[in-house]
């Protein structure tokens, strides 16, 4: 097996790396593109020139005929049967990559070998402990049930159920606000010919505000290329390294092969025994950022501004942070394995930068889904608890269907996103009329909305023009963000900020709600949030939070209260053992 690893190697090297791929011509913005300067953007004259881009946290310029990565390749290694023989079969292959230096200056190669039995993405993650790493599943696809209600239908992510990765191919990660130019640098690296190769990462929630301590390590946005992924599959799974390049950029093939081998020589081919239970640690503080009070005193200062004819608030996004600390450190991949057990109706992610927490969540809600030129989006807003019956259920969808608060709410939400696709698209279709969105736990309002980008660069700003939408943020969306960032006593972070990924001609961002951040020292921070709107009773809402943050704090309590049942069963049994009478001397 090895020596046909080799052999496959060397017929690769020697047909594809010495072939350059042709440079075609780019065209870079300097400014910083928000969305109110969309229209501008595109009708302003734009000069060709040489920008500053980055990867791996090193700098350098590159001329417009080196926009692109020169070699950009994949290569499938013969089927397997199983993890070990599949490392065996890449670590053969990297060994021969690694004997001969490709002639380009920049470019980035796959390597993968199918297997013939379907491992989990996330427990393969579970059993690694090498940082960076990135996780993102896809999500069902939906069609309307009897009652009209939308269920799962066929998978949307062609046969991909989850990808895990570890280490940094490349990873890209800056403190200023997402530009048109960090676009390009992620895109260098990608390609139409290499599908697989995709960037992993999200986005601040707001890049204008300052990041917290707890924020840091992911700056205003991180991506991530892995170096060793494991993607699962509806049949079977695949193993693949990635390992980039680029001379102008001071990361050179031999540096970036070093760092490959270091990071493959981490890697356990076999999969942890990863146990759907609650984290085995006792709650000894929580708290919630703001508290009850402070949350009706904002909900009143938001409705009182949403009332004003002097406003143009119609609607703002109130988050709450809750902070769990336990006696014993909480594992981020744990508690998402945990999290899959909502089943596949919603998005599952974590990104964790090396050297600091993990951000994991398990969100309904897409951002938008790009094929090409196609786009699907949604609109999303409204909760409701699922009944306990069948007809509890129903009574409770109905009087969501029929509420005219949560009608407000969502029209703000589906009419935002329309008027955003349609700045950047031929034609946009409403593909339903209102519907309900089962989840396990709540359901929600929800229309479908698709439509074609004019141009494909355009990527970038259907990613920068869709976020935030009304349903985390509110509308106006620049009143709503400075009114969120005037009163809200944290940093958000990444919470309700894209999270997804870019590759060759897709792209699939989901928002990053019902989400938190884990780490070491740092315990669980549990975001949620819920929309003010003419109306909106902060006592209602501030229960909203509780259920949206419940996937989370259900697990940790669940701990709790099993611990703390099992302490009062041994103070029984004692008390039991202390009553018996006490054995006679003479017998």
């Amino acid at each position: 097996m090895a020596e046909g690893a080799a052999s496959v190697m060397k017929s690769f090297l020697c047909s594809d790396l010495a072939r350059q791929a042709q440079p075609s011509p780019a065209v870079f913005l300097r400014q910083r593109i928000s969305p109110n300067s969309l229209r501008s953007a595109r009708t302003n004259p734009v000069t060709r020139l040489r920008c500053c881009h980055y990867m791996n946290g090193c700098g350098g310029r590159i001329n417009e005929e080196q926009r692109d990565a020169r070699v950009c390749r994949t290569s499938s290694l013969p089927a397997v049967s199983s993890p070990e023989a599949a490392m065996a079969e890449i670590r053969s292959a990297v060994t021969a990559l690694a004997s001969s230096s490709p002639d380009s200056r920049s470019g980035i190669i796959r390597l993968e070998v199918p297997i013939q039995q379907r491992i989990e993405a996330v427990a393969w993650m579970h059993a690694q402990q090498t940082l960076p790493r990135v996780f993102f599943s896809g999500r069902e696809g939906w069609a309307p049930d009897e009652d009209g209600s939308p269920v799962p239908a066929r998978s949307e992510w062609n046969e991909v159920v989850g990808v895990a990765g570890v280490g940094s191919a490349v990873y890209f990660r800056q403190y200023q606000p997402f530009s048109f130019e960090d676009w390009k640098c992620i895109r260098r690296f990608l390609s139409k010919d290499c599908p697989s190769i995709r960037a992993y990462g999200a986005l601040r929630f707001d890049a204008t505000t300052t990041v917290s301590s707890e924020w840091e390590h992911f700056g205003s946005f991180f991506f991530s290329i892995p170096q060793v992924e494991l993607n699962e599959l509806q049949e079977g799974s695949k193993l693949a390294i990635n390992v980039a390049w680029d001379d102008g950029l001071h990361w050179p093939w031999e540096k970036a092969m070093t760092s490959l081998l270091n990071t493959m020589g981490q890697i356990l081919p076999s999969s942890s025994n990863l146990q759907r239970q609650v984290p085995t640690a006792t709650i000894v503080a929580s708290s919630h950022t703001p508290g009850k009070a402070s949350w009706d005193t904002t909900v009143k200062k938001a409705l009182q501004m949403i009332k004003s004819e002097n406003s143009a608030l119609k609607k703002v996004v109130l988050a709450r942070n809750t902070r769990i600390l336990t006696d014993m450190e909480i594992d981020p991949i744990t508690l998402l394995g945990c999290l899959q057990m909502e089943g596949k109706m919603a998005y599952q992610f974590c990104i964790q930068p090396a050297g600091g927490p993990a951000f994991i969540g398990n969100t309904p809600e897409r951002l938008f889904r790009k094929e090409k030129l196609q786009v699907w989006s949604e609109a999303l807003a409204g909760t409701r608890p699922r009944g306990r019956t069948w007809k509890e259920d129903l009574e409770i969808r109905q009087d969501l269907l029929f509420s005219s608060k949560d009608d407000v709410e969502f029209s703000y939400v589906r009419e935002s996103i329309k008027a955003k696709l349609e700045a950047l698209c031929d034609e946009v279709r409403v593909e339903s009329t209102k519907t309900i969105r089962k989840l396990p736990r709540v359901q929600h309002l929800c229309a479908q909305l698709s439509g074609r980008l004019k141009r494909e660069e355009d990527e970038f700003y259907l990613l920068t023009h869709l976020h935030p939408t009304p349903a985390v943020c509110g509308l106006p969306a620049e009143a709503a963000r400075r009114f969120i960032a005037e009163n809200e006593a944290f940093d958000r972070g990444m919470y309700a900020g894209p999270v997804g990924w870019f590759g060759g001609e897709e792209a699939e961002f989901a928002v990053g709600i019902r989400s938190a951040l884990v780490g070491k020292g740092l315990g669980a921070l549990i975001y949620a949030g819920a929309g003010i709107v003419e109306g909106t009773i902060s006592s209602s809402e501030w229960a909203e939070v509780d259920l949206k943050a419940s996937q989370f704090t259900r697990l940790l309590q669940c701990e709790e209260n099993q611990k703390t049942k099992r302490r009062t069963e041994m103070r029984r049994e004692r008390r039991r053992g202390s009553e018996k009478p006490l054995p006679c001397a003479d017998k």
